[in-house]
C-alpha cells in the first residue's frame, strides 16, 4: 500500500517542487519543524545532564512525529493526505533547482557561483575557485539526494507517513543541533546518532541507485572511498556520484578560516571542474530518482 502512495507523491514532488505561491503565504512543514526544534533547544539545552536532556527531546520528537503521521493516515481520505504530505516533504525538485542554480551562477562569474553555493554548503565559499564551487555543489547534491529524497522515500515505504515524518524530524534535528560544537555536542548527540542510524540503509541505497542507473556494476571503488568520509553515511552517495561523473570530489576545504585536509574521493577522476559538471550532476540526480521510482513500482507489484 505504501508503495502505491509513494509513486504519485514522488511524481507530484518532481513536477511541482515547492511552489512559491503557496510557501510564501504559509510556513513550510520543514520550517515548522525547525521552529519547534529551535524552541526546544532554547528551553532544554542548559544546565547539567545535557546529553540526557537531548535524548529525551529527541525521543519526544520521534514519538510526536509517529503519532502525527498515524493521526493523518487515520483521517477520512487519509490515503490522499499521505500522498500530499509526502510530496511536500520529498525534495527532489527543490534539490535539483538549488544545485542547478549554482551552475547557472558560476557561468556568470566566480563571485556569483560562490554566493550561490554558499546557500547549500557550510564551508568557506569565498576562497573557492571555479573547480571548488562545482565540487562543493556536486558533494551537496549527492549527500542531499540521500538525505532529502531517498531516505524519506525509503522510510515511507517501510512505515508510511509515520516513517517519513520520523525521518524528516530527525534529519532536521540533526541539521540544527547535531553538531560537535560546545553548545550542541552533548545536547545534540542523540539527534546526530539517530540520524546516522536512520540513514544507514538509505545512504547505501542511494549509492546503488546512482551506480546502477549509470550502468556501473563494480562496487569496489565505492567500497574503497565511502569510508574515507567523516560521516558514516554521506560518503556512500558522494563516492557513487564522483564515480559515475568521473570527477574527483572532497579533498581539502576550509571551515571558519581553518583548512582541513580531507582525502579525495575518486582521486583518479578529473580535478578541473566547471559548470558543465554541475549540469551532469543534475542529470545524474534525475537518473537516480527514476531508479528509485522504478524500484518503488517493483515493490508495489511484488508486495
Amino acid at each position: 500500500m505504501t508503495a502505491l502512495l509513494l509513486i504519485p507523491a514522488m511524481i507530484l514532488d518532481a513536477a511541482l517542487g515547492e511552489p512559491r505561491s503557496i510557501w510564501s503565504r504559509w510556513p513550510h512543514p520543514a520550517v515548522l519543524m525547525g521552529r519547534l526544534i529551535a524552541a526546544l533547544d532554547q528551553r532544554f539545552n542548559r544546565g547539567d545532564q545535557r546529553r540526557a536532556r537531548g535524548i529525551a527531546v529527541m525521543a519526544a520528537l520521534a514519538l510526536a512525529a509517529i503519532a502525527l503521521g498515524m493521526a493523518i493516515a487515520a483521517l477520512p481520505g487519509g490515503w490522499a493526505l499521505q500522498i500530499v504530505v509526502a510530496a511536500v516533504l520529498l525534495a527532489q525538485k527543490s534539490l535539483v533547482q538549488h544545485v542547478q542554480a549554482v551552475g547557472d551562477a558560476l557561468r556568470l562569474s566566480l563571485g556569483d557561483g560562490q554566493r550561490a553555493v554558499a546557500m547549500i554548503v557550510g564551508r568557506d565559499t569565498a576562497v573557492l575557485d571555479r573547480s571548488g564551487v562545482a565540487r562543493s555543489a556536486i558533494e551537496s547534491a549527492a549527500e542531499n539526494f540521500s538525505d532529502g529524497v531517498i531516505a524519506p522515500a525509503f522510510w515511507f515505504l517501510i512505515g508510511g507517513l509515520p516513517g517519513l515524518l520520523l525521518c524528516k524530524i530527525t534529519n532536521t534535528a540533526d541539521s540544527m543541533i547535531g553538531h560537535r560544537t560546545p553548545r550542541h555536542e552533548e545536547f545534540g548527540w542523540a539527534a546526530a546518532r539517530f540520524d546516522d542510524l536512520l540513514n544507514l540503509i538509505p545512504a547505501r541505497l542511494s549509492a546503488l541507485l546512482l551506480a546502477l542507473s549509470h550502468g556501473w556494476t563494480d562496487p569496489r571503488p565505492i567500497l574503497r572511498d565511502a569510508p574515507l568520509h567523516r560521516s558514516p553515511n554521506a560518503g556512500w552517495p558522494e563516492a557513487a556520484m564522483a564515480m559515475v561523473l568521473d570527477v574527483a570530489i572532497a579533498g581539502p576545504r576550509s571551515y571558519h578560516g581553518k583548512l582541513t585536509d580531507y582525502p579525495w574521493v575518486w582521486p583518479e577522476g578529473r580535478h578541473d571542474l566547471n559548470p558543465d559538471d554541475i549540469d551532469r550532476t543534475v542529470a545524474a540526480l534525475w537518473r537516480g530518482w527514476l531508479a528509485m521510482l522504478a524500484l518503488t513500482a517493483i515493490v508495489a507489484v511484488v508486495v
